[in-house]
């Protein structure tokens, strides 16, 4: 069992990967570095191997996909995760690191929006899309999460080995933070500063077809993990269309005693019903995810002592 990982996972980053596996290395010594090649068309694994780095590979593409074996192979006290674009200064990497070896949090955020992502990202869209994002998940979830997006992060070993992967792509991130916060886990924040993809270096993030995948991902999992609040909204938004439409037809009844508009009355009963019928299936929805949480609880203590286990064992040959 490591003390610190650095995971780095890679797609075609020949041009920055080996500084990335250096600084990563000076700034933090006793941590291993490891590189998880996607399958690059370039000499990135190379280069990242002969840097010092532990090359493996993930050959099913996406970066969910690559985070997922990562977080299944890996056995560390604490996981410090960045991207090979060089876009993460490393100064900062220890003070993420020590928010979780010494303070306990279950998840660091590097975030970049309050330092310098604004003047430094080249791309309106991405801008405009990481505040929205933080917007939307800090009102939906009511937390604090200064950074959504980014991809410079350090866990807890309880946090790395209770987190079910699903996404394969860029929504990721979302999923992540959204599962820290949905069972009350330890998250902070760290200003990181950022700079932009050196010349030459591409982005593979789409802004469009990811920013929906970011955006379908964030409603999935608020109808997951909220679903009383989630469907109570769809029941009052049926109920307000009937009441709407309704209106006329019971101005009319009142005035004259008669119905003239029958299939008006029918379909706001039908969408009355149906909004009855959300609320309560949110109810139940909401004692299972209730039970859910109760769950996690117990497999966190499970992992929490298995780490304990590992860490003593680490501990001992180290005195040997």
């Amino acid at each position: 069992m490591d003390r610190v990982a650095v995971l780095i996972p890679c797609y075609n980053e020949e041009q920055t990967v080996a500084k990335v596996v250096r600084d990563a290395r000076d700034a933090l010594p006793e941590a291993t570095v490891y590189v998880y090649d996607n399958n690059s068309t370039d000499r990135t694994a190379e280069l990242a191997r002969e840097a010092g780095a532990i090359v493996r590979h993930e050959y099913k593409q996406g970066k969910g996909n690559v985070i997922r074996r990562m977080f299944r192979d890996i056995d560390a006290e604490c996981y410090l995760m960045l991207d090979g674009d060089d876009t993460y200064p490393l100064e900062c990497a220890r003070e993420l690191v020590d928010r979780v070896l010494e303070h306990h949090a279950d998840m660091v955020v590097g975030d970049r929006l309050s330092s310098t992502y604004f003047r430094e990202n080249k791309r309106p869209f991405h801008n405009f899309g990481n505040s929205l994002m933080r917007a939307g998940i800090n009102w939906l979830f009511h937390s604090d999460i200064r950074d959504i997006m980014t991809g410079y992060r350090a866990f807890s070993y309880g946090f790395v080995k209770t987190f079910p992967v699903f996404s394969q792509g860029f929504e990721i991130e979302t999923e992540m933070t959204i599962h820290a916060v949905n069972y009350n886990m330890q998250v902070e924040n760290v200003v990181v500063p950022f700079r932009n993809r050196p010349e030459g270096s591409v982005s593979k993030l789409n802004t469009y077809s990811d920013g929906i995948r970011v955006i379908h991902k964030m409603l999935q999992l608020y109808r997951n993990y909220r679903p009383l609040r989630f469907f109570t909204g769809i029941c009052i938004a049926l109920v307000l269309v009937a009441a709407v439409l309704m209106a006329p037809v019971v101005a009319v009844y009142l005035e004259s005693g008669l119905v003239p508009r029958f299939p008006t009355l029918i379909v706001c009963g039908f969408m009355v019903l149906a909004g009855l019928q959300a609320f309560f299936a949110g109810i139940i929805l909401e004692i299972m995810a209730e039970k859910d949480r109760r769950d996690f609880e117990y497999r966190l203590n499970r992992v929490s002592a298995e780490e304990r286990e590992k860490a003593g064992e680490r501990h001992e040959s180290g005195k040997v």
